[in-house]
């Protein structure tokens, strides 16, 4: 993409000023997920970084609950890598099992977007594994960190409050 930053921000729409909010810690989004075998290790044990792929999934569904298409948000040009990553592993995921990824936002502040995380058995009884982890926009033709979020992922966010 060799696109200059203003033609990005004039195809995202971004909004005129910076967003700097505190989220709710009511609002929690849930990911249902099933222990398939290309999940796990040898013993049956849910390798470790497969937990950051169910992570991811249910943050890029949470968004598309919301009416952000995350693919169409990189073909644009602007994407949310991870600059931030606190996982604490509680319990082991086994094999077979379903448990509900849990996700809600945390704060925003400006460009950044921190969410926490959560994995729980499905009646929500055991703790498998609780995560924060914070986001930033980037211009991806330029690896530049964005001045703005887009304005519809921008809205989108805001309804979490």
């Amino acid at each position: 993409m060799n696109q200059d930053n203003s033609e990005i921000v004039r195809k995202l729409k971004l909004p005129s000023s910076e967003t700097n909010h505190d989220i709710p810690e009511d609002k929690w989004f849930e990911y249902k997920v099933k222990a398939q075998p290309h999940h796990t290790d040898y013993s049956g044990v849910v390798w470790h970084g497969t937990y950051l792929t169910w992570l991811e999934s249910a943050r890029v569904e949470l968004l598309s609950s919301l009416g952000i298409d995350f693919a169409k948000l990189v073909f644009l040009g602007c994407d949310l890598p991870i600059v931030e990553l606190s996982m604490k592993y509680h319990r082991s995921v086994t094999l077979g099992r379903s448990v509900v990824v849990k996700t809600r936002l945390f704060k925003m502040v400006g460009v950044r977007i921190y969410w926490d995380q959560e994995i729980k058995s499905e009646n929500g009884q055991e703790l498998f594994l609780t995560a924060r982890i914070g986001l930033v926009g980037l211009d991806r033709s330029k690896g530049n960190i964005i001045r703005q979020l887009p304005a519809n992922l921008n809205d989108a966010l805001l309804k979490l409050k």
